[in-house]
């Protein structure tokens, strides 16, 4: 399968299925001297896990990350970091009305239509367990970044289109009739440096809006101002330049740190949009394999909301673009490569 890996210098692979022994991680690229260990890991795990609330799935995952390679005596190598997240709680037998079957909302009949033959079990690479690789692949990149001061800010900021102290009462509604809700995530990434990113082909908000986009569900990307832009005059949109403390910056930042696709030292703000969780219990109408309309009723654990879990997602996402970024970056004028590699 083409497709499972991302990035140029700090390279990401991942693999496994939802309902498979395992998933994890390769990253390629990764320098040496880093200081890693499974605790690195827990606090991003931790986020994406279910929390037992209304909002989340009932499938019960340690979400343990093994290191397999790549780490010595606690240090990077700058050999291949592999990953392992082992796959403890899967109820395939729920899945089993599900192999001649399409899912509505679901990747099924594309899978189908592509390869001639599909992982039913939770929709296999398709399903959101494999954002788990993602976040322990992120959490390597967000060290590394957070070892030069960048940070990031991340939180679901709609929930059905509600505000998310509402969101408890409007997910039970839900819950209770079968049904699920949309969301939004707002990712913030501060301290930043200015001039990353390339022009043209690789500017880095189409590289983050590719990043995110690769999340299953996600079916909107917005930088900075985003569709409000269209009810702003270019007066108005303009981030005025000016100083602060010896540096440019800008007085606004509608542009959401980016222009030109090269990042200007503001807060990078990033805000994507969850389709609502394809998976309810509610009947729907759809065809098998052999081309029989029918109609089907989801069984499984399920979350009804997809943005409280995936945050870290983004984030992690976020992180892997803007670090491999800085790396490709260190290369962009002479004077880096002759003062790196000058004799003293």
């Amino acid at each position: 399968m083409a497709g499972s890996s991302t990035g140029t210098v700090f390279k990401v692979t991942t693999w496994g299925e939802s309902h498979g022994p395992a998933t994890g991680a390769v990253i390629d690229g990764c320098p040496a001297g880093l200081p890693l260990s499974p605790a690195d890991f827990r606090p991003y795990m931790a986020r994406r896990r279910p929390d037992g609330s209304l909002m989340s799935t009932n499938r019960r995952e340690a979400d343990e990350v093994e290191i397999l390679s790549g780490v010595f005596e606690g240090m990077t190598t700058g050999t291949p970091v592999s990953l392992l997240i082992r796959n403890t709680d899967q109820h395939s037998a729920d899945y089993g009305n599900l192999a001649d079957i399409y899912r509505p909302g679901h990747a099924d009949f594309g899978y189908q239509a592509k390869y001639g033959h599909r992982d039913y079990r939770g929709g296999g690479r398709s399903s959101g367990r494999e954002t788990a690789a993602r976040v322990a692949a992120g959490a390597v990149a967000a060290k590394i970044l957070g070892m030069t001061g960048i940070t990031f800010q991340t939180a679901v900021t709609s929930v059905g289109g509600f505000p998310p102290e509402e969101a408890p009462g409007i997910i039970k509604q839900y819950r209770e009739a079968g049904d699920s809700a949309g969301s939004e995530v707002i990712c913030t990434v501060h301290g930043a440096p200015a001039g990353i990113g390339d022009p043209v082909f690789r500017k880095l908000d189409a590289l983050l809006a590719e990043a995110v986009f690769s999340i299953g569900a996600v079916r909107a990307f917005e930088i900075g101002s985003g569709r409000d832009v269209i009810s702003l005059r270019g007066s108005e949109n303009n981030d005025a330049f000016c100083m602060k403390n010896g540096k440019v910056v800008t007085e606004t930042n509608h542009c959401g740190g980016i222009l030109g696709g090269i990042s200007t030292g503001g807060d990078i703000l990033i805000r994507a949009s969850f389709k609502p969780t394809p998976s309810i219990s509610l009947k729907q109408r759809t065809v098998t394999r052999d081309g029989e309309e029918t109609e089907i009723c989801i069984r499984g654990r399920h979350d009804p909301v997809i943005g409280p879990r995936a945050a870290v997602v983004v984030e992690a996402m976020s992180a892997l673009v803007l670090l491999d970024s800085m790396l490709l970056n260190m290369t962009s004028q002479l004077s880096s490569f002759i003062s790196f590699y000058q004799k003293k």
